[in-house]
């Protein structure tokens, strides 16, 4: 299956200041990145809509929209392109449908081995019987 392309104008990105360790620099350079999706207003496909918002992913709230932040490295510019790479991972793993499970039947050799096991744990138990009964 071919992979969804995402317009960019459905995408809203937008700098912030990355957390955590980095001198003097983390507070002063907006180098992390926000990216909002809005999976009900997209032009994604119905059913990949559905089960992106089905997923149990804490990035999407209960309106509908995925969040991802990226701030992994130095500079706006690779932390914009993580974040996209990020977004069209997680719609693509779910733009293909789930395979249906075929039900199948248990082999003749396992219904075997399990009705003796059973037939051998009987046989322990009576064993185990004392011999007034």
């Amino acid at each position: 299956m071919e992979a969804l392309r995402i317009p960019p104008e459905e995408i809203s990105l937008s700098a912030i200041r990355a957390q955590g360790a980095g001198g003097q620099n983390v507070n002063k350079v907006s180098s992390a990145i926000h990216l909002r999706f809005d999976i009900a207003a997209s032009s994604l496909p119905p059913d990949v809509k559905q089960r992106l918002l089905a997923l149990h992913d804490s990035r999407i709230s209960k309106d509908g929209v995925l969040v991802l932040k990226a701030q992994q490295h130095r500079t706006q510019e690779m932390n914009r392109f993580d974040a996209l790479i990020r977004l069209h991972e997680l719609v693509n793993s779910v733009a293909q449908p789930p395979k249906d499970r075929k039900p199948t039947k248990p082999t003749r050799a396992s219904t075997k081995r399990r009705l003796d096991a059973k037939h051998q744990r009987g046989v322990l138990k009576t064993q185990r019987r004392s011999l007034d009964d």
